[in-house]
């Protein structure tokens, strides 16, 4: 089974548990406390990866870890993951139960690129656009590509709306031969 597959089902077991809680967004807020841990801190990284490390040993180290700063669902969740030697998949687990509160709670994720940093206004005026075309909250999140030379470019899952000036150059380039063609 492809590591997304799996980390998917993983983000669907924890977002079972944090509407069980009903807290979407503290358990949210937790799995990417641990994932940004093990992203940033080689020694937590190469702990939760040692095969020589019992999953004994590391669910004691999780549990004095998390005693006090989460609930102890939470805590269990984590340790069924060591148990079934996915705890390196954390991050992506993380990613994918962000996707899902986002389908749980109405909204979409727009790739949107551009050839310059936006200000607020700028991001604001982007969402809002999107939001109305889509007819639902999107939430951008802004990529830098100078390349473009100047305009948008918005990927929402499959589709793709090039507003780009290089690909808007490129079509009257593309008229302007074949009109001199003829």
């Amino acid at each position: 089974m492809r590591e997304t597959t799996i980390a998917r089902n993983y983000a669907e077991a924890l977002l079972a548990l944090a509407r069980k809680s009903e807290d979407l967004q503290g358990w949210g807020r937790m799995i990417d406390d641990v994932a940004s841990a093990i992203q940033r801190d080689d020694r937590l990284r190469n702990f939760l990866e040692a095969p020589q490390i019992s999953v004994d040993q590391k669910n004691e180290v999780l549990s004095k870890a998390f005693e006090d700063r989460a609930p102890r669902l939470f805590l269990r969740y984590l340790q069924r993951l060591v148990k079934n030697r996915r705890q390196l998949l954390i991050p992506q687990i993380a990613n994918e139960y962000r996707d899902l509160v986002d389908e749980v709670e109405g909204r979409v994720h727009a790739q949107v690129t551009l050839a310059k940093e936006p200000d607020a206004e700028h991001r604001a005026v982007i969402a809002r656009q999107l939001s109305r075309l889509v007819g639902m909250p999107v939430v951008p999140q802004v990529r830098l590509n100078p390349n473009i030379l100047g305009g948008i470019i918005v990927r929402i899952g499959d589709k793709v709306m090039d507003g780009s000036l290089r690909k808007r150059v490129g079509l009257l380039r593309g008229r302007m031969l074949a009109k001199a063609i003829k």
